[in-house]
């Protein structure tokens, strides 16, 4: 019965702490939505006026109803239909979202298996990591803008030997996996390397094999590291996914979506907005999803073996 009631005791703790977080969380998107509307009308009532003020006009730029448009505007651009087509606008960023996911899960996986095999690769051997450490660093400094044409018409023209067709979303989610590896790696180095001194004089009395102690210590104790990883490097996943579809030509994502609509800006603005926050909550929810998985896995484990 103690037993019972101290489970039960943490359950509605937990639960007052996630509901305390949707409440935290809900105030920041009010505020947020306050001060954009704010600034909105200071800025565009004084530019009316023809009059100064110290921040909007000299600090800040000037804002009008092409450039922001208003809250309200943007929340009626998620259900109006655009023009030829029987359909909300909402629902259209609703499946340009679920085929840029599908590019990012794909290039996430791929990434954390890369990530992965290069930190227990590396950290086998301080050799290995010394000499191979400032390479896997100095890949991120090439800008994303530059590889994603070059993998895309590589895709295209080089993939010829695989017995599947090769479509430029793979070409995508190989965009995304070149920015998903690099945190898994880095994290997964050190999360290998956090085991103590005496934990492993342990496995090594109990004549533990190396792969031994990799699965039965380095690779659990590691998981924070790896999970922290995980949350960069699913929201990294969508970027890349973003930008490769930009740049792959694609016929869907939201990246394909967010360029047509910055063509068509002048005839519908709220279009635009509506587009781009759709991939700040797709990135929102590939970093829950995260958290989630981290919670089952690592930290309700914990508060279960504290009880």
């Amino acid at each position: 019965m103690a037993e019972t009631a101290r489970k039960g005791a943490m359950g509605l703790k937990r639960l007052r702490g996630s509901l305390r977080q949707v409440i935290v969380f809900s105030l920041f998107v009010v505020l947020l939505m306050a001060g954009y509307s704010a600034y909105k009308g200071f800025g565009q009532s004084i530019d009316d006026a023809q009059t100064d003020w110290p921040v909007v006009g000299s600090i800040l730029p000037r804002t009008d109803d092409l450039t922001m448009p208003s809250v309200f505007e943007i929340i009626a651009g998620v259900f109006a239909e655009p023009r030829g087509l029987n359909e909300a606008f909402g629902s259209i960023v609703l499946r340009e979202a679920a085929f840029t996911l599908r590019e990012a899960a794909v290039g996430f996986s791929v990434g954390v298996i890369v990530g992965l095999t290069i930190a227990i690769v590396l950290s086998s051997s301080q050799l290995l990591e010394r000499a191979l450490v400032p390479h896997v660093i100095a890949s991120q400094t090439i800008p994303l803008i530059a590889i994603a044409p070059i993998v895309v018409i590589w895709g295209r023209k080089n993939m010829d030997f695989l017995p599947w067709e090769w479509h430029d979303w793979m070409s995508v989610s190989l965009i995304a996996t070149y920015l998903t590896f690099f945190p898994v790696a880095i994290n997964g180095l050190r999360g290998l390397h956090s085991p103590s001194s005496e934990a492993l004089e342990l496995m090594d009395s109990y004549a533990a094999r190396r792969g031994q102690t990799l699965w039965r210590l380095r690779l659990p104790a590691s998981l924070p590291y790896l999970f922290s990883a995980f949350k960069i490097a699913a929201t990294a996943s969508v970027v890349g996914a973003i930008v490769g579809e930009i740049s792959a030509g694609v016929t869907g994502g939201l990246g394909r979506r967010i360029l047509l609509e910055a063509q068509r800006y002048t005839t519908g603005p709220e279009r635009l907005y509506v587009a781009v926050l759709g991939a700040a909550a797709l990135g929102i929810f590939v970093f829950l999803c995260i958290s989630l998985l981290e919670y089952s896995l690592v930290r309700r484990k914990g508060t279960e073996a504290i009880l």
